[in-house]
């Protein structure tokens, strides 16, 4: 004897389809967020290199966020560490990059402050 099994897919569907769509939606964040923070991390020893050839701190803040193609450029905070006039050759110099990252997945915005900061730093000799 034979059950009528019609619609049995459809159930099952249903039921598969949100968690496999949120883990979907998951994977590409991590993949978001990985890049994001590859990203800062080369813009941080490319600002970096510009402060250790001695350029002003308002210059290192004008080139990382021409650098930086993540979204608004004026959530990006530079701060160099030590200020422009106190750097001198031979000392070394800091730059540290953050950025804030927005989760598109539901149930990880909930585990992680909203926004995320992604922070990324560099350390260089000043010739």
């Amino acid at each position: 004897m034979r059950k009528d099994e019609r619609g049995q897919s459809l159930v099952e569907t249903a039921l598969i389809l949100p968690i496999f769509l949120l883990i979907l939606v998951g994977i590409l964040d991590f993949g978001r967020l990985t890049y994001s923070y590859a990203h800062l991390h080369m813009a941080a020893q490319e600002t970096v290199r510009l402060a250790g050839l001695g350029e002003k701190d308002v210059d290192l803040t004008a080139f990382a966020q021409k650098y930086v193609h993540l979204g608004n450029k004026t959530d990006l905070v530079v701060l160099p560490s030590p200020k422009d006039s106190l750097r001198h050759s031979g000392d070394y110099v800091k730059v540290t990059l953050r950025y804030p990252f927005q989760f598109f997945t539901p149930f990880v915005s909930k585990l992680f402050p909203s926004p995320f900061m992604i922070e990324t730093d560099s350390t260089i000799r000043v010739e």
